[in-house]
């Protein structure tokens, strides 16, 4: 096995690159994680953020969509069709923009703290009270 110097999670997401190596690519499309990294072969295919980069960007954008939209309408006397429209692309643009780094940091935050599919304990002598 070779040794990989430790890559940070963050600055791996922040580039969508591999969270071993911090070299290749993690992506193979927009969103669609690749097989495996190309420098270091590490398999992708135990890795999955499901929905929660899209939750993170729903609060987080939608707090910023809305507070421009209200600045436009009340605090700048804009048109609401102008706040409207201001407001949507905003919202399209950093959902478009943070999609993919949010969901590479969450893959990569999966790889270094060893994250795994939750499993019940079958052991009939394990007791959950101590006496």
């Amino acid at each position: 096995m070779s040794y990989y110097p430790p890559v940070s999670p963050y600055a791996a997401g922040l580039g969508c690159k591999c969270p071993r190596c911090g070299q290749g690519d993690l992506f193979q499309g927009y969103l669609a994680v690749a097989k495996q990294c190309k420098a270091c072969q590490l398999d992708y295919s135990k890795a999955d953020s499901g929905d929660g980069p899209a939750v993170f960007l729903i609060f987080i954008v939608g707090f910023i969509a809305v507070a421009a939209v209200f600045v436009l309408r009340f605090g700048l006397e804009a048109p609401a069709w102008l706040a409207l429209a201001a407001g949507i692309l905003l919202a399209l643009g950093l959902i478009l923009t943070m999609l993919r780094p949010l969901k590479a940091t969450l893959i990569a935050l999966q790889y270094v703290n060893k994250a795994a599919e939750g499993k019940l304990d079958t052991n009939p002598d394990a007791s959950d009270s101590e006496d």
